[in-house]
């Protein structure tokens, strides 16, 4: 995710300068839309989450640990990790994940609804870079 990687690369420099465009990108982020989207169900086990996410794309404990991790500290996820036998720990949304999970969803909507005509739109640029190539 972003922030590891900022940190890598300047650490609390980068997140500083522009601390809205990370939160953007973890919101935005393959996996963070995915986890937002499952967690508007309800509370989920990490087995459970993550099983939800590879019925669209194969996710890897790390990525889906750290994608967690990144989104709890945003303060859109919460884990609830339970003092029993064997551990138990459940992810939720808080209402601030809640509220992004919402505007994600949507925007996930959308391109469903808009998939043919962006298909479309493909197709049409696609033919006239080949044209343009050709005449070159």
């Amino acid at each position: 995710m972003a922030v590891s990687n900022a940190r890598a690369r300047g650490g609390a420099d980068a997140e500083a300068l522009c601390p809205y465009r990370l939160v953007l990108e973890h919101v935005t982020s393959r996996w963070g839309v995915l986890v937002l989207i499952e967690l508007m169900e309800g509370s989920l086990r990490f087995s459970e989450l993550r099983r939800a996410i590879d019925k669209v794309g194969r996710i890897s404990e790390k990525m889906l640990t750290q994608t967690l991790q990144t989104l709890e500290r945003d303060g859109l996820v919460h884990r609830d990790a339970k003092p029993v036998i064997p551990p138990r720990v459940d992810y939720s949304l808080t209402g601030l994940g809640r509220e992004a999970a919402e505007q994600v969803r949507a925007l996930a909507q959308w391109t469903h609804n808009r998939m043919g005509e962006v298909e479309k739109a493909r197709r049409a640029y696609d033919e006239a870079r080949e044209i343009q190539s050709r005449a070159s």
